[in-house]
């Protein structure tokens, strides 16, 4: 695989978090955004805003709960982290359309995007404090 098409094929299967808010702002219908992190709630309570949480190890038993007409959009962690890639082939061998959410829900924080925090009950922003 040469540059070119490697970049392409990295562009084609990943979604940096301001061009997923852009894209579910076009197209809020299209995309289902999951949280496909492993370990315990308390640990997981922070999530994306709207985000569905069904972790990596779970998903083998709740497909029934992803629609194929939506394009799956999967994170977990950071950068570090390859959760999500796990979660995406597994989806993708199950005939959904995916991408990864780069840099997982630390990027996402780290542009102060709206999170959900379920140990509060109620929506926020966080402010890293």
């Amino acid at each position: 695989m040469n540059a070119l098409d490697y970049f392409n094929a990295r562009l084609e299967a990943t979604f940096s978090p301001m061009d997923y808010m852009r894209a579910t702002q076009l197209n809020p219908d299209k995309y289902l955004l999951i949280d496909v992190r492993n370990g315990p709630s308390h640990v997981r309570s922070l999530t994306i805003k709207d985000a569905v949480i069904i972790p990596q190890q779970e998903l083998s038993n709740r497909l029934h709960e992803i629609p194929k007409e939506k394009e799956i959009v999967v994170y977990c962690w950071d950068v570090w982290c390859n959760t999500a890639a796990k979660a995406a082939i597994f989806l993708i061998e199950h005939g959904y359309t995916v991408k990864e959410l780069s840099g997982g829900i630390a990027a996402w924080k780290e542009m102060n995007f709206p999170v959900t925090d379920a140990s509060l009950g109620e929506d926020n922003f966080d402010c890293g404090c």
